[in-house]
């Protein structure tokens, strides 16, 4: 490792693709991202390698010259099948993308009530979809969206990491895949070598470092989960730090000493070092918004909300029946009834009940003997909104502070920072 060099954090989201490059002390340098075309993810992963690798190309010379690791974060329970070289076989099927209800069903009846694994946001239940529309083969691997990533960098696919694998049933617990999960039709060769986020996996493929003009030992480090990367990137480190993530959906999580899972009510726990990293993600969030305004109109809205006078609305904002944390209700309406004349009003009511399932949220997590939250730090486009970050305080009952620059992808770019200074203290 030398003084002057770089690490680079891959983030793949619903809306694009973003990489940020940080020094030694995590400060980021570089950022930039490429758009999805019509804002939505494509379900081809090559368009996700092409992104990617178009970043990566675009970085000046030098600093490609001074990358010493690279490490990928991506969509929790985003699933494909791929072979052990990393070709694609076929779609990936979306977090948001409902498996086989057949499919869930026996997982449901296999899985232990904790896991997260279960109900409709189960990356297990879509991989088993993916796989019953396979022929048999036994070169089939199941990859989630950040394992794939860094398949194509390494040049073949043959690790998850802890927090990635969550959905597809890993216990974070014991540090294994658990017996049931082989019982659920999947051959066990299908399942990668889990690692633990920020642990080195190997140096980039020869080819791809030849292709892309990065150094042949720049290491290939062990990701995350898009919501663990944004916890990651604000600095949170403490038991009963929390963060709230408002992007297109509403992701809270919280550093507990001890594990918490209910299925009943979409919480779970990701392994973050000795920790856990407890929470779930709401179908609510930023995306209800973009149901109803375009990014201009929302921002001149924002400036005429009143946050110190609440209205009477009582919404719970959904862009579609269905709802997976802090209550799990597949068929939950959404409720935006009545509409006022007036956008102002009606734009301050969404956004006063998404409040109030973050509020019921963290009080889910408290219920189950999680630490109260100290303070409250928010990322994604959401962290961008003063009027909203009031609107949360005041439902809340906590400080909120808004972190709009804590990207993703600065997270998973610390992460790669932290593994080789690690190595490096060897």
């Amino acid at each position: 490792m030398t003084r002057n060099a770089l690490y680079a954090g891959l983030d793949v989201g619903t809306s694009g693709l973003r990489l940020v490059v940080c020094d030694c002390r995590g400060e980021s340098c570089i950022s930039t991202r490429r758009t999805w075309p019509g804002g939505v993810m494509p379900d081809r992963a090559d368009s996700w390698w092409d992104a990617g690798r178009g970043l990566l190309e675009e970085l000046p010379p030098s600093v490609r010259t001074d990358l010493a690791a690279i490490a990928v974060g991506g969509t929790s329970g985003t699933v494909l099948l791929a072979t052990p070289e990393g070709r694609a076989l076929g779609p990936a099927m979306a977090y948001n993308q409902p498996a086989d209800a057949a499919a869930q069903q026996r997982l449901d009846a296999l899985a232990p009530a904790q896991s997260a694994a279960r109900g409709s946001g189960s990356g297990l239940a879509r991989a088993v979809s993916l796989f019953e529309r396979m022929p048999p083969s036994g070169a089939l691997r199941v990859a989630n969206q950040a394992d794939w990533l860094a398949a194509q960098l390494l040049g073949a696919l043959r690790y998850t990491d802890e927090n990635n694998a969550l959905k597809l049933g890993y216990d974070p617990v014991s540090r294994c895949w658990p017996d049931w999960v082989l019982a659920c039709g999947l051959p066990p060769e299908a399942l990668l070598t889990v690692r633990a986020p920020g642990d080195v996996l190997g140096t980039l493929a020869p080819g791809v470092a030849l292709d892309i003009g990065l150094p042949a030992r720049c290491r290939v480090v062990a990701g995350t989960t898009d919501s663990i990367a944004g916890f990651l990137a604000t600095g949170a480190h403490q038991i009963g730090d929390a963060v709230t993530s408002l992007g297109t959906t509403l992701a809270v999580k919280l550093l507990t000493g001890e594990p918490a899972f209910s299925a009943a009510h979409g919480v779970y726990s990701h392994r973050l070092g000795d920790l856990f990293l407890a929470g779930g993600a709401s179908n609510s969030g930023a995306g209800v918004l973009a149901d109803f305004f375009t990014g201009p109109e929302l921002e001149g809205l924002s400036c005429r909300l009143q946050p110190d006078r609440p209205t009477d609305l009582d919404y719970y904002p959904l862009s579609r029946p269905g709802e997976r944390f802090p209550t799990h209700d597949p068929g939950l309406l959404p409720r935006l009834q009545p509409r006022p004349a007036d956008d102002v009003v009606f734009l301050q009511g969404m956004l006063e009940g998404i409040a109030r399932i973050e509020a019921r949220a963290y009080a889910r997590l408290s219920e189950m003997g999680c630490p109260p939250p100290h303070r409250i730090i928010t990322v994604g486009g959401g962290a961008k909104n003063e009027a909203w970050r009031q609107i949360r305080q005041r439902e809340l009952g906590v400080e909120v502070v808004n972190l709009a620059a804590a990207e993703p992808a600065l997270g998973v770019a610390r992460l790669a920072a932290r593994a080789l200074e690690i190595v490096g203290k060897r």
